[in-house]
């Protein structure tokens, strides 16, 4: 990528590859120009400026291998070096990867680290794993966990795993279960929610999640899996991906998940936290799907921090 001084960058004409194939030449041009607003790529395209095979394009045209887009100039604004983890987090985070092939990787996410930088926060996961691997550059999100969560987070090392990967969550393809310590003693074996879910922003700015019968579907099934004195573990299906599900459905069956400072009970948590129980006891056990042409179906599986199996091991006491 040719660069004649710091933030500016000269024509440039690249070839596309395969993992490029069937990407909108907007959404491709956004990724390409860290930094750039949207309705810049939007002017450039409209004006002619980026040509694919010498020709002009809409911004809805979709790459193939072997097309040669044409790049304009680009000066970017300085901006402020992003900040830097330690090589402590670092360490800690490339000896959580708990599968690695050439398609994505799947690492046991740390309780207390966002996925992403953003918000106030200097750098999430997968800034880290950028810079743990500087060499690949096609590290992208596959999907998400809150920043208290812990348990299995996908990472595609290619544009056309993200897109496969992406793909079998739309459809269901990947059965995402969860350990979570609700508070109370649950007498029932199993148990759906059927529950829509809508986004609420508060007027501090903050983001709450509530049921809402025009909010979206949001379908959770709980499997309890211990009793305890005044806590059930249960383990946590997701049969569809909303922000703040099992905490919210749990919350909506009166016995929130223990720990969960947004939508648990206050004096349950207190208990807990004297017991040993520093954050939400909500960790993503298991991942299982099938790759397309595949016979074989890939599950991966994260233990639970020393922290969390130290409680239970308590309260089994």
């Amino acid at each position: 990528m040719p660069e004649t001084q710091k933030n500016f960058y000269a024509v440039r004409r690249i070839r596309i590859d395969e993992d490029y194939r069937g990407q909108r030449i907007d959404n491709y041009l956004m990724g390409l120009l860290k930094g750039v607003p949207r309705s810049f790529v939007y002017r450039i395209l409209r004006r002619g400026e980026v040509r694919v095979n010498r020709g002009r394009i809409q911004a809805s045209y979709r790459l193939q291998p072997g097309d040669l887009v044409r790049v304009p100039p680009v000066q970017l604004a300085p901006k402020a070096a992003p900040g830097r983890p330690g090589e402590r987090v670092l360490r800690r985070l490339d000896g959580a990867i708990l599968l690695e092939t050439p398609r994505f990787l799947v690492i046991n996410k740390p309780t207390g680290m966002a996925v992403h930088g953003g918000s106030g926060l200097n750098f999430g996961v997968i800034e880290a794993l950028r810079i743990l691997r500087p060499e690949e550059h096609h590290l992208e999100l596959v999907h998400r966990l809150d920043r208290e969560t812990s348990g299995c987070l996908m990472i595609s090392r290619k544009r056309s795993a993200l897109r496969i990967l992406h793909e079998l969550l739309r459809t269901d393809g990947v059965d995402k279960r969860y350990l979570a310590l609700l508070a109370g003693r649950w007498d029932k074996k199993t148990l759906e929610v059927d529950a829509p879910l809508r986004k609420n922003t508060l007027r501090s700015g903050e983001r709450i999640v509530r049921i809402d019968p025009q909010g979206k579907p949001a379908r959770t099934r709980f499997r309890r899996l211990e009793r305890f004195d005044d806590a059930t573990l249960v383990e946590a299906q997701l049969l569809t991906g909303r922000t703040h599900q099992i905490r919210v459905h749990a919350a909506h069956l009166g016995m929130p998940i223990l720990g969960d400072p947004k939508y648990g009970d206050e004096q349950a948590n207190r208990g807990m936290r004297e017991r040993g129980l520093k954050r939400m006891f909500l960790h993503a056990r298991v991942l299982r799907f099938r790759w397309p042409d595949e016979d074989q179906a890939i599950q991966v599986e994260a233990p639970l921090d020393a922290a969390l199996e130290g409680l239970l091991s308590d309260l089994k006491r």
